[in-house]
């Protein structure tokens, strides 16, 4: 038991270090959307392919549908349903300019991650005493949200209007490779530790991870949404919630180099 905690616990440190330096990076750097303009549909390709391989809520989802798969049918089948959802609310919402608050759709990501490891642990008939829904069904309708978490980051690029249709399609792309390779190194993962006797302890305290995960995900969102939609009540004078974060990491870390500077000279 004790070689199943110990990864475990390590697996869980990493993603509260994924969750505290990223829960803020909702916006693209000026740098990303200046290379945009250079790098025409193959830049939209290469920041959506990278954009998910760095979007751990998307991650820890993909990871909890397919913990328990192990044929390749269902492999597909659960993984397709999750790319069409995600695809159809990415394309229309992009498309057509719907725009809702980011903080919300990741709170909801949030809780998304949390239903997929606790639906993992049976945990409709064994804590809840029913019938879980249909996993298809619930995947596909998840996989809508998702889209929408996506399609916030890709209004926020430099959107070519004459050939908005070919800059939403690029990207798409460059998420369902980047999902591709991601689920590959998964899969390769789990089909290796579940020849260990140590797997089934591990999937428990796994998801349960993923709920816990999904759960500081959505409070921390939430938390977000309060500074964007009450910034009075925070004390912040500015209505965009990462800048000011920002703002005070750099009075921070400036103080500290400041006060290094003394100590050197002293």
């Amino acid at each position: 038991m004790l070689s199943v905690i110990k990864p475990a616990r390590w697996l869980l440190a990493l993603a509260v270090v994924l969750f505290v330096g990223q829960v803020f990076g909702h916006g693209m750097s000026e740098a990303e959307k200046l290379s945009i303009l250079d790098g025409g549909n193959l830049r939209y390709m290469w920041l959506g392919a990278t954009h998910m391989l760095s979007g751990y809520d998307h991650l820890l989802f993909v990871f909890g549908i397919v913990f328990f798969l192990t044929s390749f049918k269902d492999i597909v089948k659960y993984i397709t349903a999750f790319t069409i959802g995600h695809s159809v609310t990415l394309i229309y919402a992009t498309f057509n300019g719907i725009q809702i608050n980011y903080f919300l759709i990741d709170a909801i990501i949030g809780l998304s991650v949390s239903y997929i490891a606790f639906a993992n642990l049976d945990g409709f008939k064994r804590y809840l005493g029913i019938k879980p829904p249909s996993l298809l069904v619930m995947i596909t309708v998840l996989g809508l949200i998702h889209g929408l978490g996506l399609s916030t980051r890709l209004q926020q690029l430099p959107l070519n209007r004459d050939e908005l249709l070919l800059n939403i399609i690029s990207f798409n792309i460059g998420i369902e490779a980047g999902q591709i390779l991601a689920l590959a190194m998964m899969l390769m993962f789990l089909s290796g530790w579940r020849k260990a006797g140590s797997f089934k302890p591990f999937s428990v305290i796994s998801n349960c991870a993923l709920i816990a995960a999904g759960g500081l995900l959505f409070l921390m969102q939430i938390h977000g949404y309060s500074h964007v939609s009450n910034p009075d009540e925070f004390g912040f004078s500015a209505d965009n919630h990462i800048h000011e974060h920002i703002k005070m990491n750099e009075e921070r870390a400036a103080h500290l180099i400041k006060q290094n500077t003394h100590e050197t000279i002293d």
